[in-house]
């Protein structure tokens, strides 16, 4: 994993772009305390967080498994818990129900791994597990947080129904001005998300120079893989490996130089998939013309042969024409 080795690079899709950057503890706990404004996410002690490296797999959803499972402990207290994360591109209604198997399903393991004279005590107790969405789509996030919000007239229960509230840290509801003054790896990886467009995202990378600078060497690996697989996709394989050559060689205090050459790259990709897309449509353009003007000759020939008195079959014959064909320029050439 990202904290116990030196990560290779790796070509991922966006969406799977955040579990392999939140592997890395760093990143997760910088996250937590970046975005959750909560006393327990100041009080986590780095050196006791632990991933859990293990699937727990619901099969009553085609066998999906938990994004990231991190086991904490805080600072001054022997306090263990669990913090769970959903990472999502889209709107999913059934989140609150997997988040609450999830819990179920780590709470399960747990007690697979005590003996059950020590459950049975008055003084056991199981982990709180803090539930936590990540999601950065463009539509709006409208899926309830409380659990019992999506039960049937829960109000009519009151305390006797199952809840819980979820975390949920929205990337596209944060404005450009307070990611920048994060001035870290998760506020700029924010920024970035949030561009529309390659160009966008190059203006971003210039804004957040002085940011990058700043990054220490395993954050600035983080960053520089995440942004890579963002600003290669949907370009040549050739361009494409320009563009690795460039960011993987390197280092935060040549950020402008490296945007400015990633920069140089794309604008000649796009360039040049200008030019081959209007190559092609000349070419198009010529074969349909080329058509055309066959097609035309094939109608004059059958046109002289129709008023020469020439029969439809030797018509047909010579020109390839079908006979309904023929008969409608036979029909057309009499009403003009």
């Amino acid at each position: 994993m990202p904290d116990n080795q030196e990560q290779e690079h790796i070509s991922m899709p966006h969406d799977t772009g955040y579990k392999y950057l939140l592997s890395s503890k760093k990143a997760f706990i910088q996250l937590v305390r970046s975005f959750i404004k909560t006393g327990w996410a100041e009080q986590i002690d780095e050196a006791d967080l632990v991933r859990i490296d293990k699937s727990f797999i619901l099969q009553d959803f085609k066998n999906k498994e938990a994004d990231l499972v991190y086991r904490a402990r805080l600072k001054e207290q022997d306090v263990i818990f669990y913090i769970l994360m959903e990472l999502q591109s889209t709107v999913d209604f059934l989140i609150p129900y997997r988040l609450l198997l999830y819990m179920t399903e780590v709470w399960r393991d747990i007690f697979k791994n005590v003996s059950y004279k020590e459950a049975e005590r008055k003084s056991f107790r199981l982990p709180v597990i803090v539930p936590i969405v990540l999601y950065n789509g463009q539509a709006q996030w409208t899926v309830p947080l409380h659990f019992k919000e999506t039960l049937n007239s829960p109000e009519l229960f009151l305390d006797q129904v199952v809840d819980f509230q979820y975390i949920l840290i929205n990337v596209n509801s944060y404005q450009e001005e307070e990611l920048l003054q994060l001035s870290n790896l998760l506020g700029a990886v924010f920024l970035v998300d949030q561009a529309k467009s390659i160009a966008e995202i190059i203006e971003r990378l210039k804004k957040l120079s002085g940011v990058i600078k700043k990054m220490e060497p395993e954050e600035f690996r983080l960053f520089i893989s995440w942004t890579e697989n963002i600003l290669t996709r949907g370009i040549s394989s050739v361009k494409k490996e320009e563009i690795t050559g460039i960011m993987k060689k390197s280092h935060p205090e040549e950020v402008e130089t490296m945007i400015s050459n990633v920069e140089r790259v794309i604008k000649k990709s796009l360039k040049d998939a200008e030019k081959q897309g209007e190559k092609q449509g000349i070419e198009k353009g010529m074969r349909r013309g080329i058509e055309r003007g066959i097609e035309r000759g094939i109608i004059k020939v059958a046109e002289q042969m129709l008023a020469a008195g020439e029969d439809i079959e030797k018509i047909m014959r010579y020109t390839g024409l079908s006979r309904e064909e023929i008969e409608e320029i036979k029909e057309i050439k009499n009403k003009g």
